[in-house]
């Protein structure tokens, strides 16, 4: 089954790398324009220069450098959207980093920090959103969460609250607006191959070390497929989740992990 998304218009945060890209790449392929939001510019070109080239005619793609932990540079980056693409078919809601530490080891600014970027971004952005989806009877909503969302292992706060915060969210906006056509879906992020992993390698090991052997590692013991994912297997998936294809799914909260064993 092939996956269209002609005409359709998505925003995707966390678009520069990673999961971000990944899904804008396929997005982009299956003939969606897509607003890539990040914080660098630079590095937002890069990336959407890369795949402007894969756009089906009639799509664009747009690099729009917007920190979206905070409100102001949201209602600008929503005005520029607004302004090149008319309406939002679709939303995913992926940035965010890693911020897993012992409880006692976060402080209240680093509760804000993480909050503010993970669970008040997409508040924020959906209430922009909504508006038009619910007035064409037809949008879609994807919070890219993390599996600590459903099960949190120890020394994960804050990353993993607010992730759980964003699975109810996902739950609650699922049932309020299913009636009006639009669809809220989570997907949780279990080991996927991505520049944050490729950070902690270089840290760990400097210029040392195998990182194919790294991510074997990681996976061995974990993951019951024995391999850490792909990002193009995860953006495959929030593909279909955005498409006609995945009408009659809503509410719900994917594993993307491989059938990955909770840590202890």
């Amino acid at each position: 089954m092939e996956i269209r998304m002609d005409g359709r218009v998505a925003v995707i945060t966390g678009a520069s790398t990673g999961l971000g890209l990944a899904m804008a790449r396929e997005f982009v392929a299956s003939g969606a324009s897509v607003a890539m939001l990040a914080r660098r510019q630079d590095v937002l070109d890069a990336a959407a220069s890369e795949i402007r080239g894969l756009a089906a005619q009639g799509a664009r793609v747009a690099a729009i450098a917007c920190d979206v932990s905070k409100p102001e540079p949201i209602a600008g980056a929503w005005e520029r959207i607004a302004a090149e693409f008319g309406t939002v078919d679709i939303l995913v809601n992926n940035a965010g980093v890693s911020a897993a530490r012992p409880f006692e080891s976060s402080s209240d600014a680093d509760w804000q920090a993480d909050l503010d970027l993970k669970l008040f971004a997409a508040i924020r952005l959906t209430r922009l959103a909504l508006p038009g989806m619910r007035a064409r009877r037809w949008g879609r909503i994807v919070n890219v969460l993390n599996t600590g969302a459903k099960a949190p292992a120890a020394n994960s706060t804050p990353t993993s609250v607010s992730r759980a915060a964003g699975l109810a969210l996902t739950k609650a906006l699922a049932q309020e607006n299913a009636p009006h056509g639009v669809l809220v879906n989570a997907m949780l992020v279990g080991l996927i191959e991505s520049d944050q992993w490729r950070r902690r390698h270089a840290a760990d090991a400097g210029d040392g070390g195998d990182y194919a052997q790294f991510l074997a590692g990681m996976a061995k013991g974990r993951v019951p497929l024995g391999r850490v994912g792909e990002a193009a297997e995860f953006a495959r998936l929030a593909c279909f989740l955005c498409s006609d294809a995945g009408s009659f799914v809503t509410g719900t909260a994917i594993n993307v992990d491989g059938g990955m064993c909770p840590v202890p």
